[in-house]
């Protein structure tokens, strides 16, 4: 069954199908395995249920916050502070990329959307300050990454609504491992500016233009501190901070008068386009996954791995390879559906933490985005960039590689991931 699931799923992927129709197909063929019968009944009652869950609807909320924030224009103003910050350096607009990358990262949390806005700014500076356009192009793509690990992330909220895991903890613990990746890109920068002789083309700002430019970005900064508190604190769920965090762009748009009514429309009418994507591909993988448990794959996945049950770490990183090479052929958030429910099981006989795991599996599914020849950054980063596709996947392996050595380190030392949530238990 598992064969032909998978047979029917590439072949249709192969064909141009939309991915929600490619997973239902795969579905169907499913059904003809364990009992064709059940497709009327089965069929429309996993997609709902896979969908009926109070958590997912923190998916569109935060969505729509980070349109309404960009809308409002709050993007430059996080570009600036980090100019003023970092861009004195040498190499300064490539640390200003991944410093910006982080700010970007607490407004909406979207690597694909960090991606097209930080791109169309800053690769065209960079290439004028020295940088090939194929290394700016994909210092973006890489850099975004952290988009969705630090929060809010759309990944740890469908994590969580498949585990039962604290949304509140996830959070927390993605801010370490999202830092760390910031870290490790900004080294990778600082050693092509050395080997390119890039030149100092920024001044040293004063002090006084850092707190401007600081004070000009604080109420976008505010935005991950407000959600991120509100739910540790136990103020609001996730669903309500994505509520509470709504109110406050819209408000701050309002008030700063740079949020006008057609703001207001293109941002709802593209929350509502990803928001039905997702929620498509989220309903037809919970069939997938329905007919997975079904067949018993999980644990007989357990049971090919139980050699390995006595380590932890090993479990995680050959969770890692298979979750890397399913990520280079799926789209991200059916990887994210399909993959966590077989992968539970195993890393719990493992010894794993649930939120360590969450985190392992959020940076897996995360480095899929720029991981040819499916990753959705890879793609976007050449648009904005105008540079050919086959360049950009030969000059984003080196990114990939950065991505992948952050996430052995966090596997190697999970008290990077849990040391906020079990400081503030």
């Amino acid at each position: 069954m598992l064969a032909a699931m998978l047979a029917a799923f590439v072949v249709n992927v192969l064909l141009g199908l939309p991915l929600f129709v490619c997973l239902l197909l795969a579905a169907l063929t499913g059904f003809l395995f364990v009992d064709p019968a059940l497709i009327p009944r089965m069929l429309p009652q996993q997609m709902f249920a896979g969908i009926d869950a109070f958590s997912l609807m923190a998916i569109p909320l935060f969505i729509l916050a980070g349109n309404l924030m960009n809308a409002a224009g709050l993007t430059p103003r996080l570009i600036d502070l980090a100019k003023a910050l970092v861009g004195h350096l040498k190499g300064g607009l490539g640390y200003v990329n991944v410093v910006s990358s982080v700010f970007f990262a607490g407004v909406n949390g979207s690597a694909v959307a960090d991606t097209s806005a930080l791109g169309s700014l800053l690769v065209p500076a960079m290439k004028k300050e020295g940088y090939s356009k194929a290394y700016a192009a994909g210092l973006t793509a890489g850099s975004s990454l952290i988009g969705p690990i630090i929060p809010p992330s759309i990944f740890m909220i469908l994590y969580a609504s498949l585990t039962n895991t604290s949304v509140g903890d996830l959070f927390l613990a993605g801010v370490i491992p999202g830092l760390i990746l910031g870290l490790a890109f900004m080294i990778m920068n600082g050693v092509y500016a050395h080997r390119a002789n890039l030149q100092v083309t920024g001044r040293k700002p004063s002090l006084g233009g850092i707190l401007v430019a600081l004070y000009r970005s604080a109420p976008a900064l505010m935005a991950p501190f407000i959600i991120v508190a509100g739910i540790v604190f136990g103020f609001v769920t996730p669903t309500e901070s994505g509520a509470l965090i709504v109110a406050y762009a819209a408000i701050l748009g309002l008030v700063t008068r740079n949020l006008n009514w057609q703001g207001i429309r293109q941002a709802v009418a593209e929350t509502v386009r990803l928001t039905s994507a997702i929620f498509m591909i989220i309903a037809a993988s919970a069939v997938v996954s329905w007919l997975l448990a079904f067949g018993q794959v999980p644990s007989q996945f357990s049971v090919l791995l139980e050699p390995f049950a006595d380590s932890p770490t090993l479990t995680l990183l050959l969770l890692s390879l298979i979750t890397f090479v399913t990520g280079m052929l799926m789209e991200e958030v059916s990887a994210l559906m399909l993959l966590t429910p077989v992968f539970v099981p195993v890393a719990m006989q493992a010894g794993v933490d649930p939120v360590h795991l969450g985190i392992v599996i959020t940076m897996n599914i995360t480095i899929a985005l720029i991981t040819p020849p499916m990753g959705a950054c890879v793609f976007v980063a050449a648009a904005v960039s105008k540079v050919e596709l086959s360049m950009m996947f030969r000059s984003i392996w080196p990114f990939v590689l950065v991505a992948m050595c952050t996430l052995v380190l966090l596997i190697l030392m999970p008290q990077l991931t849990l040391f906020l949530p079990n400081l503030l238990e």
